[in-house]
Order: structure tokens, then sequence, then C-alpha cells
């Protein structure tokens, strides 16, 4: 088990937000958990919403940067998106972490005449994914409640 895990993706948004979230959630103190963006996008009220609905409360975190880690030092590194992938590999160059691809679809792609329900369960399915393949990961149990 790792004892610092960072979760990236492209904007810090949406899929790492969620991610970090639900290990912190299902964790505990166990380990520290985070989350950093190739961009830092704005807080998505879908993805707040969403984790909302397990219980998970992620408002109070706002979106960063890869360049805002300054000193901070993670063992893991989980990216969700192919261009926080390459970022990550840049970054062991100066911290001995261990990366992992995870491809996750980005909830935030608007479908052409997705109604609001439609864009709602976009996002629950990333959550669900993300959170099956964590427990899987960290060998954790628990179960979101919905």
């Amino acid at each position: 088990m790792p004892s610092a895990v960072l979760f990236a993706c492209t904007m810090n948004a949406v899929r790492s937000q969620m991610a970090a979230g639900i290990l912190a959630h299902l964790a505990g103190h166990r380990l520290k958990v985070s989350s950093a963006g190739v961009r830092a996008g704005q807080q998505d009220p879908y993805a707040i919403a969403v984790m909302d609905e397990i219980g998970i409360d992620i408002s109070e975190k706002m979106p960063r940067r890869f360049s805002a880690i300054g000193d901070e030092v993670y063992d893991l590194i989980i990216t969700l998106s192919p261009e926080a992938h390459h970022h990550a590999i840049e970054l062991t160059r100066i911290m001995p972490a261990k990366v992992e691809y995870w491809p996750t679809i980005d909830a935030t792609v608007p479908l052409t005449g997705a109604t609001r329900a439609e864009t709602i369960n976009r996002y629950r399915r990333v959550r669900d994914e993300l959170f099956a393949r964590i427990k899987a990961r960290f060998q954790i149990e628990g179960a979101p409640k919905v």
C-alpha cells in the first residue's frame, strides 16, 4: 500500500477530484491523497453533486495544476487522461513515484442533444467506475451509499 497517492487528469475538476475524494473517504487517514491537473479548471457542479449523492463532499477542493504540487512527494501517481500521464512521467524525473494509467472517459465532453439527466448519468458512470477500480486496486471494502 502506498503512503501518498496523487490522482491526475487534464483539468483537475472532475475525474481526479472524484478519485481523490473516493480514496480519501475509503482509506481515511491511512494515506495521503491529493489531485492535480495539467491545467486548473473550475469546480464542476455535476461532479460535486454526484459525489454528494454517495456522501463524499468535494465542494471545498479547488482545482490545481501539477505546478502547484511544489515539494510534495507521492509514491504513486494515477493518471486518468493521456495528457496527465505524460506530465506524470515527466514528474518522475524528480520524484521516485510509480505511475499507473487508468484511461477514464471525460464526462464533461458534451453529447449533442444530451439532457441534464443524461449528462448527470455520465458523471455517475465515471464516479462508479472510479469507485470500483479504487476498491479493487487498494483492496478496500465499502460501497457507495446511493
